[in-house]
């Protein structure tokens, strides 16, 4: 990192750990309060594309029924700001407290001595999966990233999620990786954490699925990590259980050894995932430009009418 990136990195760090040292009932309350007043209410963040997404994907739902997703989702966001900040402070005990997985002795029978890809979305915390890794020592879990722009900010991350053992990985590693460490990782098998729900580069490497009643984009490297290296695939099904507390459970979608068509992992995830997000729906990142093609394509014939 370039001088400045890394006074930034300390400076970000400091207000991270400064922020986290505070008492929950002041950071989730009051400055949570503020956040979401800033985002939503003040600047609105990403409002208009928060909008757009749920009118397209709750066609069927009133006004006032897609505003309250919409509030709760600003509620949500502000508490996921004060998650990922407090990530730089938490404790193991805490941590640990915060991600709950239900079926965690059927779980870790099932992937003894065994590596698996977790595919998981932008539902909930994500950046509580780490936990996981205090779940099962035995195993090294790896984070699949993007790497952001921001040199100190990509720093920060790789800080906070690395913290308890979690490896972050970039993307653009992972195969490479897969494929070197086939039998494991330092004499343990892998978990392969994966978020499989961004849009993804418009090239062969992604499928087109029917996602929240939308023709939608999806990237097959978790697939692909799995039918090439012959792991297990595990959904990631989460539930809210307070604040900045939640449950889980890891459904099997394949087994390793099915013989199965190219795309029916990540189809079943889809399937997964889609339901996950009806159950509830203000716990999905709405501020994500999910359906780009389709906002493109209706610009366009607006466009058009608009010249006739």
């Amino acid at each position: 990192m370039k001088r400045s990136d890394r006074i930034q990195y300390h400076l970000i760090m400091a207000m991270s750990r400064a922020v986290g040292a505070l008492p929950d009932w002041f950071i989730y309350g009051c400055l949570g309060r503020f956040i979401y007043f800033v985002l939503y209410r003040l600047v609105g963040y990403r409002l208009k594309v928060v909008r757009r997404n749920l009118g397209r994907v709750f066609p069927e739902k009133s006004e006032a029924e897609r505003r309250d997703i919409e509030r709760n989702f600003y509620k949500h966001l502000a508490e996921l700001v004060i998650d990922t900040i407090d990530m730089a402070n938490i404790s193991y005990d805490d941590l640990r407290g915060r991600l709950r997985v239900d079926n965690a002795d059927e779980h870790l029978a099932d992937t003894t001595n065994r590596s698996w890809v977790a595919m998981m979305a932008h539902f909930g915390c994500w950046e509580y999966f780490g936990a996981y890794q205090l779940y099962d020592e035995r195993a090294q879990v790896i984070g699949v990233y993007h790497p952001l722009r921001n040199a100190a900010f990509d720093q920060y991350f790789y800080t906070i999620r690395s913290r308890f053992g979690l490896l972050p990985m970039p993307m653009k590693d992972i195969a490479r990786f897969g494929v070197r460490h086939r039998e494991g990782y330092e004499g343990r098998p892998i978990v392969y954490g994966m978020i499989a729900d961004q849009r993804p580069p418009q090239d062969d490497k992604s499928q087109m699925f029917d996602f929240l009643g939308c023709p939608t984009s999806f990237f097959m490297g978790s697939e692909w990590i799995a039918r090439r290296l012959g792991l297990p695939a595990y959904f990631m099904d989460v539930r809210k259980v307070g604040r900045a507390k939640y449950s889980c459970v890891f459904n099997c979608l394949y087994d390793g050894k099915e013989e199965v068509a190219e795309g029916e992992i990540t189809r079943r995830y889809v399937e997964a995932l889609d339901a996950m997000i009806r159950r509830e729906p203000h716990l999905y990142l709405w501020s994500h430009r999910r359906w780009k093609h389709l906002d493109i394509a209706e610009d366009e014939a607006r466009r058009v009418a608009k010249t006739k």
